[in-house]
């Protein structure tokens, strides 16, 4: 690909190469290979499931360690709510009043979804938010007939001219609806930080935003600190990063060639996975990650919490053992006996397999296998059941080179042409609620550089459509997949009530979204 002058220097605004976008280019041409399943992982199996005491022994745990450490809840918030209301949009484009009734035409498209939508609509957060807007924009508004208005309501809350929810970040929509506010999802974030990421009456918030809307977010912050905090008897720490330009990727046309804006290149944002980086450049002993969509009403926090400081005395028990044993690696005359009790810690607590060849090796080459093993970030995720909700699981993978090893596989990753990987795939008994507990510093103290655990082969091409142009993108291996995927892993069974994502907007009609 011959690239010119101005191209080579547009590319390197970006912090990138002409070697790396070379790269990129050839990912395109041949894509990844799928993951190879070799199990769905289970209680027992990959998966922990705590006893009622066990639970409240870690967040016991949890609470005697905490204020010694540097806790931080990071929150990757990047996303816009279009997805939220695409039935709303395909019904806008799609409806037309002069041939059929509303009601008319949900029966003939079969779309149950849009019918709970405007049967429950007064339910929505932002319900009488958009009547008092109609009402002032439609004088003759008490004289439309019910089509009319549910029509008018869909308009008020999507169109540009309007409220424009399609187009703000998803962590600013109107999420919860109290007796005298109206929440977003980014405010009650601050109140679960106060449940569990208090540390000494503080709390430390990461969001990763887009650029434009960080202007948003700042005056949300402005609006709702001081009651925020003088309701949890909380301080609060926020920042906000974006998604490094040298992260993002070159979209090509469906022939794989490089597609332009204007005469320059396009460039688009890589997924995120990219956001590792971000986590990299923040100093803290451990991190909470939680989608910002996945909050709930403030009756139900309590529970959240409870399940989220287990999952973090979970780490920090298990942190307490790896930290010992990697400091026996480390002396010149460390027994038969304590490699091998290392070694089972490995497999019992960290589910690692052991290269069948292990026993062979002379002492020094035990240690050194061991060392690299155990010297590398944790990460204890929860794990919920299975209840058919879209996303990625705990899977038992073989790699390549023929090692076996407990990852969170997304479905697109996996060849379901294949009966066998298909079988594994839909049997999986639990799914990935991205309720995540990162400890990212070796027994010396020292931070570990997260981007060497990253398998850069775990990335994704995608078709899109933009600019009325359909074009292909990449995106880095996810957060939770590739860029975690070297990492020591441990999965815990949590319960239901933690995983109350908002994917559409029918979600927000869910009983935790919901105050009464």
């Amino acid at each position: 690909m011959i690239f010119s002058t101005l191209d080579i220097q547009y590319i390197e605004s970006f912090g990138l190469s002409l070697s790396e976008i070379e790269k990129q280019l050839e990912h395109y041409e041949v894509p990844p290979s799928s993951v190879t399943l070799k199990a769905f992982a289970t209680i027992d199996n990959g998966i922990v499931k705590l006893s009622k005491s066990e639970l409240n022994g870690l967040i016991d745990y949890y609470e005697q360690q905490k204020n010694s450490l540097s806790v931080v809840k990071f929150t990757p918030s990047s996303g816009a709510a279009s997805r939220m209301f695409k039935m709303l949009h395909e019904f806008l484009s799609d409806y037309d009043p002069q041939k059929e009734s509303i009601n008319s035409y949900i029966n003939k498209n079969k779309i149950t979804e849009l019918f709970l939508f405007f049967v429950t609509i007064e339910k929505l957060p932002f319900h009488d938010d958009a009547v008092t807007l109609m009402r002032n924009n439609t004088p003759d508004y008490d004289l439309l007939t019910l089509d009319q208005k549910r029509l008018l309501f869909v308009k008020t809350i999507l169109e540009e001219t309007s409220l424009n929810y399609s187009n703000i970040p998803k962590g600013l929509l109107p999420f919860h609806k109290y007796k005298n506010h109206i929440s977003t999802a980014f405010e009650e974030h601050l109140f679960e930080a106060a449940k569990y990421a208090s540390v000494n009456g503080k709390a430390m918030l990461h969001f990763t935003i887009s650029k434009t809307h960080l202007k948003q977010f700042k005056s949300k912050l402005k609006a709702i600190q001081k009651l925020v905090e003088s309701k949890t008897n909380t301080t609060f720490e926020i920042k906000f990063s974006n998604q490094e330009s040298i992260t993002d990727v070159l979209a090509v046309d469906l022939k794989n060639k490089p597609l332009r804006l204007k005469d320059k290149l396009l460039f688009r944002p890589s997924g995120h996975g990219a956001l590792i980086k971000n986590l990299n450049q923040i100093d803290a002993d451990i991190f909470f990650i939680k989608n910002v969509d996945n909050v709930v009403v403030n009756k139900y926090l309590d529970e959240i919490a409870r399940y989220k400081k287990a999952l973090a005395g979970m780490l920090l028990d298990t942190q307490r053992q790896v930290f010992i044993y990697a400091k026996d690696l480390e002396s010149s005359n460390i027994s038969k006996g304590k490699l091998d009790e290392i070694t089972d810690f490995l497999v019992q607590k960290l589910n690692i397999i052991i290269n069948p060849q292990f026993e062979k090796y002379a002492k020094k080459h035990k240690i050194e296998y061991l060392q690299s093993k155990i010297n590398r970030p944790i990460r204890v995720c929860g794990m919920v059941k299975n209840e058919s909700e879209p996303g990625g699981g705990p899977f038992w993978i073989k790699h390549d080179n023929g090692e076996v090893s407990l990852q969170i596989v997304e479905s697109s990753q996996v060849d379901v042409s294949l009966k066998n990987q298909k079988a594994i795939l839909t049997n999986a008994t639990h799914f990935n609620p991205v309720d995540i507990v990162c400890g990212v510093k070796n027994h010396k103290g020292e931070a570990f550089d997260l981007e060497k655990f990253v398998d850069s082969n775990t990335y994704y091409v995608t078709t899109k459509t933009k600019y009325g142009r359909k074009l292909k993108t990449l995106e880095r291996p996810g957060l939770w997949n590739g860029s975690m995927a070297n990492w020591n892993t441990i999965f815990v069974e949590v319960p239901i009530i933690t995983f109350n994502p908002v994917k559409t907007v029918n979600d927000l009609l869910k009983f935790t979204h919901q105050v009464k």
